[in-house]
């Protein structure tokens, strides 16, 4: 993954931030979803048990309900983890550290990359 100074400029590419960024995404991802997982067949379970329920409801009820999950658990899921996110230059590999100690001087203590979604 490219890390970026606060100004853009490339300064390489760091593993870690990759790995950092794929826990970042997966994380959000599954928070997102987790709702949905488990709410849905408990507030199911409870719903079939009520005198006005009948088997063709399931369907478009369980939709609906995902619907409304997903409506409110994607703009937090995103929003769990900053776009631009940040790591300490202490963090990164050795090599890469070195190259940027050695341009930058020890000015530098933050990198930046993009994390995706």
């Amino acid at each position: 993954m490219v890390v970026m100074d606060e100004d853009g400029n490339n300064l390489g590419k760091s593993r870690r931030a990759a790995i950092q960024s794929v826990t970042m995404v997966a994380t959000s991802r599954i928070t997102m979803a987790m709702p949905g997982m488990l709410l849905i067949p408990v507030l199911m379970q409870k719903v079939e048990t009520m005198r006005f329920y009948r088997p063709v409801y399931s369907a478009p009820m369980q939709t609906l309900l995902c619907g409304v999950s997903l409506l409110f658990m994607v703009p937090f899921g995103c929003a769990l983890f900053p776009q631009k996110s940040s790591m300490s230059v202490s963090r990164l590999e050795p090599a890469l550290r070195d190259e940027i100690e050695r341009t930058h001087g020890s000015s530098l203590k933050r990198v930046y990359f993009n994390k995706g979604l």
